[in-house]
This record gives structure tokens, C-alpha cells and sequence, in this order.
């Protein structure tokens, strides 16, 4: 892929945040220069994309303790401009800390702060280590988390990364705290841009049916006939009728494959709703 023209490069952040190290990793693998743009939300960072041509924006999309990102995948399937699609993918493993103003880890006493999903991941660390009745207070990133412990006493503390310690002048009181040591997320590279075949590819979609018996397994069959390889499916609430789903899949392959194009084509016939997500390299780490 050629991103020479990329002006900007959104992400969740603010500064230190893990989606800021993920974009610093796809910057570094595709040479990209654009100007680095932190969003405070996931649905800012993929309308800002929507918004503006010759840019890119990187998400988290996948944990392996908590799932699927529901914000990532929900806003990317509704974007209001279908070519926003995914690129590229990289798997960070994930080390959280607890951070805090001050030094002493048993004054932590008032609260933790994070986003939601580190707040899952260090679940054991917070019932076993910090007081029961501690306040859980949810960030929409850890680096805010970071940043907002200025406006607390000296009894909050943070979860977050080492980078997030050193940009905001924090101290480390506990380290790799994450409940999984292995912990890793998927994190996303978006723009309106074309991938190239690698032979080593993953294409993601998304999709409904009707609501009745046997109407999904008909569209896994289309997969199986094909001998294409399926390698993740989950549901969301269609937010339409309670009741009704939207289905994620990961396959092997490319949207450029004449297999999986008359695949794909055969799904659709099925579906009373497809959106293709992206055609991307697989495991690239």
C-alpha cells in the first residue's frame, strides 16, 4: 500500500494512549508521515476519517481476555461512507501498570480509574490488591485515565502503560498487573484506500438474515462448499428490533480472489444486509 499522500492519522488517545503506540508501530511498517491526530472517542476518530480524504485511523478492534471492541465494530459497520474499510492489522501484547501522584501503594484508597476494557482485564488484580469498597471510575482511554488524575487527591490511581507513567509524570507502583500476562489486542488501520493480495490475506464482513430457522447455517454453508476457512464469527444487536443480530465473520482470503468474490456474491443472495469490512494481511505483529 501506498499511504505517500496520507495527510493525517487519527487514533484514540490523548498522547501515551495504547492506540498512539499501535499507530506508531503501522507509521514505522508502511513509512507513513502524516500528522498525528488523537481523537477522544472511537466514533471521532472513524468520522473524522469519514470526514477527511488521504487519512487513516487506527482502532482497537479485539482483546484476547475481553473480545471484540463493540464501539470499533459497531460505528465501522454504520460509517456513513462505505469505502472506509480495514487495511491493516497489528496484535500489541498489552502490559498494564498501576500509576498513581504518589508513591506509596497502600494510600490508594478513593479510586481506580481507566476505560473499560483495561478495568476487565486487571479485574483480579483490583478484588484481590486494592480495598472492596474502591471507586471504579470508567476513562475513555487509559491515557486520559493518566491525565485525570490531576483533578483527584493522592488516593487515585491509574491504569495504564509505562509510556503513559513517563508522559504524564506519574510513578509505577505495580507493574504488568493484567489479569492474563499473555494479554494482546488487535488494533486496526482504516482509510478509504485499496489492499493489494499478499497470499496470505483476511477478509472480514459483516451481515444479517432473515430471522428464521436455518438461515444462518445456509450462509456457513456457502463458506464450507467453498473450502474457505472461517476463523471468527460473533453477533451484535442489529439495533433495529430486539431479536435481530448482525454477524461478524473473519475468512481466509481476498476480496480480489475469484473464489471468495463469487462467494461473497452467493452470501449477498441470502443476506437482507452485507457490508464488506476490509481485505488486510493477517498476523502481523
Amino acid at each position: 500500500m501506498n499511504f505517500e499522500n496520507v495527510k493525517d492519522i487519527a487514533y484514540l488517545g490523548p498522547n501515551a494512549s495504547f492506540s498512539e503506540m499501535a499507530k506508531d508501530l503501522f507509521c514505522a511498517k508502511y513509512n507513513i508521515k502524516a500528522y498525528p491526530t488523537p481523537m477522544q472517542t472511537i466514533r471521532q476518530v472513524i468520522e473524522y476519517v469519514e470526514d477527511h480524504p488521504e487519512t487513516l485511523g487506527v482502532l482497537p478492534v479485539e482483546n484476547s481476555i475481553e473480545g471484540t471492541v463493540r464501539e470499533t465494530l459497531d460505528t465501522l459497520m454504520h460509517s456513513k461512507n462505505q469505502n472506509i474499510k480495514i487495511l491493516s492489522q497489528i496484535i500489541m501484547p498489552i502490559h498494564h501498570c498501576l500509576l498513581a501522584r504518589t508513591t506509596e501503594f497502600y494510600s490508594i484508597t478513593g479510586g481506580i480509574i481507566s476505560h473499560p476494557q483495561a478495568l476487565a482485564q486487571c479485574r483480579t488484580f483490583i478484588h484481590d490488591e486494592l480495598p472492596r469498597n474502591i471507586n471504579i471510575i470508567e476513562a475513555t482511554s487509559t491515557a486520559e485515565a493518566a491525565k485525570s488524575l490531576a483533578d483527584y487527591n493522592l488516593t487515585y490511581a491509574a491504569i495504564g502503560s509505562e509510556k503513559t507513567a513517563e508522559v504524564y509524570n506519574l510513578n509505577i507502583l505495580k507493574y504488568n498487573i493484567n489479569d492474563d500476562k499473555s494479554n494482546q489486542t488487535r488494533f486496526i488501520l482504516i482509510g478509504d484506500f485499496e489492499t493489494e493480495k499478499t497470499g496470505r490475506d483476511r477478509t472480514s464482513i459483516a451481515f444479517a438474515t432473515e430471522n428464521r430457522p436455518g438461515a444462518l447455517m445456509e450462509i456457513l454453508n456457502i463458506f464450507y462448499e467453498n473450502n474457505i476457512n472461517l476463523s471468527y464469527i460473533s453477533s451484535r444487536p442489529s439495533k433495529h428490533e430486539f431479536g435481530d443480530y448482525i454477524f461478524i465473520i473473519n475468512f481466509d482470503g481476498h476480496i480480489r480472489s475469484k473464489k471468495i468474490l463469487n462467494a461473497l456474491s452467493l452470501v449477498k443472495e441470502k443476506t437482507t444486509f452485507m457490508k464488506f469490512l476490509g481485505s488486510y494481511e493477517k498476523n502481523v505483529s
